[in-house]
């Protein structure tokens, strides 16, 4: 006899305000109960008296009767249905009175023809006028439990929206969490995001820390906890943070939650139950005039739940932008910390636990592998001391001129920037670019002069032979002399003999002194070796009367050496230490942060122009890092004192090397300028 067109697909938002949909002929008071809305005028009227005892009766005048129907009013509080005339009652307004609030169903009660064309699905149901009181009752039952169900179901997606929101709030401050390895910025940061995400105005963190008796071992039962105060922060009130300790015990707040693991959550710090074994310490709030309500203490457990800090907040607001001020601030903010906000607290304690063990697990690494690089270079320099303190020069000057470009904004380096881990990775790199000398002969690596020491005492000894034969030879041209002429005539001879020893010997001590000088190296290159070459002709005999060279093939090619006091094969050696650090680096599990260590080192002495080694890499192949390395290195080993093979170059003459290196294209321009303007050779403490 009658139909129901299909319910309508409710909105789930309710509106901000309803005073947009007031009708202009009457006003809404608000209600919680159950309400049943008509037309007083209408055919309806006459249905509704049977409901009077179940449910609340609004009878308002039709607008429409006044020729002045705009939007019925909507109902502002509680769950309500319309009953109507949709021919006589204005269908359209009240279908959009209907779309404004979702908490109104309209039933339209009419004849069962225009029941059949009823069209909107905002009409929740449709009876014929006919239609018995049981089932107009059983209907309005249907719309209110509508009502609920939809309520119910609003409410349910506005929990899951807002847990959804939480989530992603906590995945976020989990993600920054993780990504802070210092220990007290991540601190600063966990007391900030637990405040943020709690709405407290005010907090302090505090870490659960180990004592051990000056005398005592190292036994758990003699060690003692304490808690250490780290940490303070508070939106209305400022004051100086000074660090210190209190012994766990149960009667403060946070000796008890890190003595029992719980949270304590307090509507007034000042109303703790009696039966509770803490109490609040007030000192903070004399101490500084502030006034602390509403408190929650969350414990900091790690993944073993052992309780390792406290996070205390103080004052949940409303607003989270309030200043507390005034007592009436205090009044008019402040609320207790809901359940909601301690559910968080608590989430969000356990990720920071997490992320507060790990960056302790990252400084002890951090620790570790600074403990590694430094036996490195240690070793570095024992096993050639004549280098000793190069590997921190060079990375001091290559990290200070890599500081300088990070500042730089004009110029072909403006726009290249340093994070703080390649500073790091800059920093290793300079110390551990010469590791790869552990794999070089000793002999080559601290070979100060041309010629090695045996090589040299055996020159000497030579020598001091041909100096003491041609003595003997000489002696023995002045005893022949004595015995086969006259005392007059002999005198004459023995001193004719005498004059021609002592240039001979002269002649050996000079011989003796070109090559000693020749023994030197040289920074520049030099050529001149005629002298050698001649002293490599002449010869002498030995004690078994065999005619040698008084320089061997083998001397003379050290001797000739044109730079340096290393030949090819021995610089190939040298040379190969960059593959030895290469090979020793490429060993190492390098972070992500820091993995372009070996990249750097391995490049530190190839030049511009591709005439370094070992790759004999050019341009851009270079990395920057390794191109700043490299000046740095270069001027290091010049001006460095404590090479026995050299004299240390004064600081001007060591720039005007750089710079004919500079011309010669095969250090940076930019680079040698920023390092000569900012006087980087003097962080090392260098003077002219």
């Amino acid at each position: 006899m009658f139909s129901y067109p299909a319910v309508a697909k409710l909105r789930y938002d309710r509106p901000a305000a309803c005073a947009s949909c007031a009708a202009p002929r009457f006003v809404v008071q608000m209600k919680k109960s159950q309400e049943i809305w008509f037309f007083r005028r209408s055919s309806i009227a006459r249905l509704v008296h049977v409901l009077r005892r179940r449910y609340a009766l609004n009878g308002v005048e039709n607008p429409a009767r006044s020729g002045r129907m705009q939007t019925a009013g909507c109902v502002p509080a509680g769950p309500a249905v319309w009953l109507a005339n949709p021919v006589s009652d204005g269908a359209a307004a009240l279908r959009r009175l209907a779309r404004r609030c979702p908490d109104l169903r309209l039933i339209a009660v009419t004849s069962e023809r225009t029941c059949s064309r009823l069209k909107g699905k905002e009409w929740f149901a449709c009876l014929p006028d006919n239609s018995p009181p049981g089932l107009l009752t059983r209907t309005i039952e249907a719309a209110f439990a509508n009502i609920e169900l939809a309520e119910s179901e609003r409410s349910a997606k506005e929990d899951l929206a807002r847990a959804e929101r939480e989530q992603e709030e906590l995945n976020r401050i989990g993600v920054a969490l993780s990504s802070t390895h210092d220990v007290t910025a991540l601190l600063e940061m966990i007391l900030a995001k637990t405040r943020e995400i709690t709405g407290a105005d005010a907090g302090t963190l505090y870490l659960v820390e180990m004592a051990r008796p000056e005398n005592g071992h190292a036994g758990e039962d003699q060690q003692k906890r304490f808690l250490r105060f780290k940490a303070t922060q508070n939106d209305s009130r400022q004051f100086p943070f000074v660090e210190y300790s209190v012994p766990i015990t149960e009667n403060s707040l946070a000796g008890y939650a890190a003595l029992h693991g719980e949270v304590i959550a307090l509507n007034d710090a000042y109303a703790v139950p009696a039966a509770r074994p803490y109490r609040f310490n007030s000192r903070y709030d004399k101490q500084t005039g502030y006034r602390t309500r509403s408190l929650l203490t969350v414990p900091m457990k790690d993944a073993r739940g052992e309780v390792i800090g406290i996070v205390e907040l103080l004052n949940c607001k409303r607003d989270r932008a309030a200043r507390l001020l005034t007592s009436a601030d205090l009044d008019r903010v402040v609320q207790p910390f809901p359940s909601r906000a301690v559910r968080l607290a608590e989430s969000l304690a356990s990720q920071a636990a997490v992320a507060y063990e790990n960056s302790k697990l990252y400084g002890d690494i951090e620790a570790l592998f600074e403990g590694f690089v430094q036996a490195a270079v240690t070793v570095i320099e024992q096993r050639d001391p004549t280098t000793s303190g190069h590997s921190l020069r060079v990375s001091r000057m290559t990290v200070g001129l890599a500081e300088i470009v990070d500042r730089c904004d004009v110029g072909p380096f403006r726009g290249i920037r340093f994070s703080r881990d390649q500073m790091k990775e800059i920093r290793y790199a300079g110390l551990l670019h010469d590791f790869g000398k552990v794999g070089v002969r000793e002999e080559v690596l601290v070979k100060a002069k041309k010629l090695y020491p045996s090589q040299f005492d055996i020159v000497q000894t030579r020598f001091d032979y041909m100096r003491k034969e041609l003595e003997a030879r000489y002696e023995r041209k002045k005893t022949n002399a004595l015995l086969g002429a006259s005392r007059e005539r002999a005198i004459r001879d023995v001193a004719a003999i005498d004059v021609e020893l002592r240039r001979r010997l002269a002649e050996l001590d000079d011989a003796l002194g070109k090559i000693v000088e020749a023994n030197e190296p040289t920074v520049l290159e030099t050529g001149e070796f005629e002298q050698l070459f001649e002293l490599a002709a002449k010869t002498y005999h030995d004690a078994r009367g065999a005619e040698r060279p008084m320089l061997t093939s083998d001397e003379v090619r050290f001797l000739s050496i044109t730079q340096g006091s290393l030949d090819a094969k021995e610089r190939e050696q040298i040379e190969s230490h960059v593959f030895h650090s290469v090979n020793f680096l490429m060993q190492i599990p390098w972070t992500r942060e820091i993995r372009g260590i070996p990249d750097i080192a391995r490049a530190h002495h190839e030049k511009l122009n591709g005439t370094g080694y070992p790759y004999q890499l050019k341009g851009h192949q270079i990395p920057i890092q390794a191109r700043m390395m490299t000046i740095c290195d270069i001027f290091d080993a010049l001006s460095a004192a404590d090479r026995p093979y050299k004299k240390a170059v004064p600081v001007q003459h060591a720039l005007a090397i750089l710079e004919d290196s500079v011309l010669r294209k095969e250090l940076d321009a930019g680079l040698f300028k920023m390092f000569l303007e900012a006087r980087i050779y003097d962080q090392v403490g260098r003077r002219d």
